[in-house]
């Protein structure tokens, strides 16, 4: 992956929204880390969705959720 696979990979994970559940349609990033926690201890779902939640998970277990805010803020999907 080079370094502007790495950023559309980024934006892409920036503003993203759940699909399903309790959390449908809010950002993964509105996602309260507790609900990746159960999914982690449970098994994140196949494929990409499930890529996008262990990132996030990793995000948020390490205070990086300013990081993806400014994403979502600098490069917002209209």
């Amino acid at each position: 992956m080079n370094l502007d696979d790495n950023r559309k990979a980024l934006v892409e994970l920036a503003n993203y929204k759940m699909p399903f559940g309790k959390f449908k349609d809010r950002y993964l990033i509105d996602v309260p880390e507790y609900y990746y926690t159960w999914y982690r201890q449970k098994g994140f779902p196949e494929g990409k969705l499930g890529r996008m939640m262990q990132q996030m998970h990793e995000i948020k277990i390490n205070g990086l959720e300013e990081f993806i805010y400014n994403i979502r803020k600098e490069f917002k999907r209209k």
